[in-house]
Parts: C-alpha cells; structure tokens; sequence
C-alpha cells in the first residue's frame, strides 16, 4: 500500500454582510468570508491537502482565482473535481483532519453537518473527517474577528 500526507492551509478576510460558508455549511453570522469562490476556508484547506498529498499541486494551480469560471463558484464543487483529479490517479481517501481558527461564531453546532457535507461530496465516512476549531484567544487578524482561517492533514493510499 502507498500512503501519502498532505497538508492545507487557508485564509479569508472576514466583512460584514456576507454570507458564513464553513464546511458547505452555512452558519448564521454577521460577517462572511471574502474571496473570488464562496471563500469556504474549509474546503480550501481540504482541496490543497488533497491535492498535496497527491503531488498535483494546489488550488490556486486548479482553480485560479483569475479565472472567470470559478468566480462565486460553491466550494463543494471545487472539492469535487478534486475528487475526481484524485481518483484519476487511484488514490483513495484515509482520513481528513481539520482546525478552523476562529473567534465567533462558535461552530460546535455544525461540525456534525459539516463532516456530513464534505463526506458525501468526497464519498466517504463522515468518521473519515474531523473538524476541530480553536480560537487566538483575542490576538491577531483571527482573534479581532477580521478573518478565518483553516488548516487541513490528510492521508490518501493507492493500493
């Protein structure tokens, strides 16, 4: 069996007004993240570890945020076609580990529906997908509530 780690990491400005997409989830809040798709820091972390751990690159190479095509584009699907890229190669999925770092809001409530979102996009056991969260306690861009951020480890085989 050929194990492979990779590891993503994302981050989104916070504005007032705008939609909260964490997971594929939408959590009520008073800020949204900004970005050139729907700025789901989680599902970013997910693709580039994904596709790290595979050796094809990054989002960014994927998925440019220059490109029309992917502007306002929903994150599910960005994890999709990385799915697929992976399958082209005969990788399958482990198991993901995931830290979103935030102040607020608290997303207890939706890690279940966001283990569940993301497992079925990548046709896998939500019990493959961990989502954690941690705050800055105050300090930094993420502790003032100015932004979000997520990390991401994951471990893929090909038999």
């Amino acid at each position: 069996m050929n194990l492979r780690v990779g590891i993503g990491y994302d981050v989104h400005r916070l504005e007032e007004g705008l939609p909260f997409l964490l997971g594929g989830v939408k959590i009520p809040h008073t800020k949204g993240a900004l970005g050139h798709s729907d700025a789901d820091v989680l599902i970013h972390a997910v693709c580039d570890a994904l596709l790290g751990a595979a050796n094809m690159g990054d989002i960014g190479r994927h998925f440019p945020d220059t490109s029309a095509e992917f502007k306002g584009i929903d994150s599910k699907i960005l994890l999709a076609k990385t799915y697929e890229l992976l399958l082209s190669k005969n990788f399958s999925i482990v198991n993901i580990d995931t830290v979103v770092m935030l102040e607020k809001p608290k997303i207890r409530d939706y890690v279940n529906s966001m283990q569940e979102t993301m497992a079925d996009v990548l046709q896998i056991s939500p019990d493959k997908i961990s989502v954690k969260a941690t705050t800055t306690e105050g300090m930094s861009f993420i502790g003032k509530e100015k932004g979000v951020a997520a990390q991401a480890v994951v471990l893929i085989s090909r038999d």
